[in-house]
This record gives structure tokens, C-alpha cells and sequence, in this order.
């Protein structure tokens, strides 16, 4: 099965949201508004955004043969609960009055491992829909890069506004993907 290009966008735009949200978190959280810091966030998200779909993408393909018939439904079904998951994370309180220490190494790593678990979730998807996984990731870290920039921008600009109302947009995109590979595998 191909991915078309659309398609790869949009999931590189649902999986970013978590980045974005964070780099606005992130954003507000900064004492003064950096290019060094910037750029750090930018490049700490948006290289495990990619990283973790080529991940998955290998868990997967040792597993792909032994769910090949119902691999369609798996895809499915983990693109349904990281949206889901993200859609709910967004509406639940959390602790937003918290400023994080954006200049540590630590807290970097952290979150960019936590806003990147959902796109291995992804990568272990395109293993299942035999899709190469290294052009779909290059994308997805790209879009990260540049919307985790853009957070910190906002963030520093606007605080938290926008933080939850990214997260359920994100999280609506990856449920409509997998809800179009369903309905793809079903058609055809």
C-alpha cells in the first residue's frame, strides 16, 4: 500500500500537536525569548518526532507477519487511541501554572520523548501498511521542527491559550487517518 503525500502531511501535522503544545508551554515558560533556545526545542522535538516512527516502523516489522489479515484493523485501532488519547489529555486539567526549565538537557529529553510516543505508535501503522518508513519520518520530524518553532513564538507572545485547543485538533486529525485506512482496506 502507498501513502499519498496528503496523507503523510496531515499525519505529521496530528502527531506535531503534542510538540506544539508543548513548545508553547515552553514558550511562555522562557525568561527571554532566544534564537539558541528556539532552535533547541525545535530540533530536540522535531528529531524524535522522527526518530520514533522508524522505531515503531521496525518493532512492527517483526511482527507484521503474523497480523497480516487483520493488520488494517491494528492500524486503525492505534491511530483511534493515540487521537483519542490526545483529544482527552487536552480536556483533563493539568497543571498549567508550572514553569518548566526549558535551558535543561533533562527536561528537553523528556519531553521530547513524551510528545513522541505517538508517532511510534505511527511507525509500527506504516510497518503494517508495508509503507517506507523513512520518507514519511523526515516529514513528520520536519513538521515538528518547524511547528515547535512557531510554538515557542506563540507561546512567548501569547501564553496558554493554545495549548489544549492544538491537542484535540491533532487528535481529530490522526482518528480521521485511521478511520480513511479502515475505510480503504474495507473498499478495496
Amino acid at each position: 500500500m502507498t501513502v499519498d503525500l496528503a496523507t503523510i502531511f496531515l499525519i505529521a501535522i496530528g502527531l506535531s500537536m503534542d510538540a506544539f503544545a508543548v513548545s508553547i508551554a515552553s514558550g511562555f515558560a522562557m525568561g527571554r525569548l532566544r534564537l539558541r533556545g528556539i532552535l533547541r526545542i525545535a530540533l530536540f522535538f522535531g528529531s524524535f518526532q522522527a526518530l520514533m516512527p522508524v522505531i515503531g516502523f521496525f518493532i512492527g516489522m517483526s511482527i507484521r507477519d503474523y497480523i497480516e489479515d487483520f493488520d488494517h484493523w491494528v492500524a486503525f485501532g492505534l491511530l483511534l487511541f493515540v487521537g483519542a488519547r490526545m483529544i482527552h489529555e487536552s480536556l483533563s486539567p493539568k497543571a498549567r501554572d508550572e514553569k518548566m526549565d526549558t535551558e535543561s538537557l533533562p527536561t528537553l529529553v523528556l519531553l521530547a520523548v513524551a510528545t513522541s510516543i505517538d508517532a511510534l505508535a505511527v511507525g509500527l501503522s506504516l510497518s503494517l501498511l508495508k509503507v517506507n518508513v523513512f520518507f514519511p519520518a523526515a516529514i513528520i520530524g520536519i513538521t515538528a521542527f518547524v511547528l515547535s518553532s512557531f510554538g515557542v513564538v506563540i507561546g512567548r507572545q501569547s501564553g496558554r491559550v493554545l495549548g489544549s485547543k492544538v491537542e484535540i485538533i491533532g487528535g481529530i486529525i490522526l482518528i480521521g487517518i485511521g478511520l480513511k485506512i479502515l475505510w480503504d482496506h474495507m473498499v478495496v
